[in-house]
């Protein structure tokens, strides 16, 4: 019998409590306050580096298509509060991130990026992204290496693909899908339908 002991799709959430940075303030965040929307964990290596303000910034310019779409954003990397906090009140301009619209965990004691196995040997998270749905089941998991960021217009795509087919559980995206595309009856008969008009 084949046994798993790695995080996968599918798989619950692994829950966490910590210290996040919002609106210049220090709160407690617990993954479980967030059941019944949509959640995206945004791991990056550390503040004040290079790539990392891209994917941050780029997350909160357009947080509130993500609202829209009623999904929260949790941005999480091993650096202390203190060090969100630092990083937050430093202009765009001079490499800090300024004001965001979701919050920055800490993740210090390395634990919540351990759970989700995206902690690398120097001790950084690498660029984790993983979409958990309404009931705390992960849909969708994203990692990619330190030197290079994420799309933020992928990831919405990829939430409103899986947002559709928990809506329509008789249908599946293909690739490339976009809302109002044509999808894909999930029976071998009815899915020539879809395979005739390409």
């Amino acid at each position: 019998m084949l046994t798993k002991n790695f995080l996968q799709v599918g798989d619950r959430a692994p829950g966490f409590s910590a210290v996040a940075v919002y609106e210049q303030e220090f709160k407690q965040v617990k993954l479980s306050d967030y059941l019944g929307k949509y959640v995206i964990l945004l791991f990056y290596p550390l503040d004040f580096t290079f790539v990392c303000p891209t994917e941050i910034i780029a997350f909160s310019e357009i947080y509130d298509q993500f609202y829209s779409l009623d999904t929260e954003i949790l941005g999480i990397s091993v650096d202390s509060e203190y060090c969100h906090l630092a990083w937050m009140q430093l202009d765009r301009d001079s490499g800090g991130v300024g004001d965001l619209k979701y919050p920055l965990v800490s993740d210090l004691n390395k634990q919540i990026s351990l759970s989700y196995n995206v902690l690398n040997s120097e001790g950084k998270s690498l660029r984790g992204l993983f979409i958990i749905d309404k009931q705390g089941i992960i849909q969708h998991s994203l990692v990619n290496n330190l030197d290079f960021g994420r799309s933020v217009s992928e990831t919405i795509r990829t939430l409103q693909a899986i947002q559709y087919v928990q809506s329509n559980p008789d249908e599946v995206c293909p690739a490339n899908w976009q809302p109002g595309n044509a999808t894909i009856k999930n029976t071998p008969t009815d899915s020539k339908e879809y395979f005739k008009s390409i």
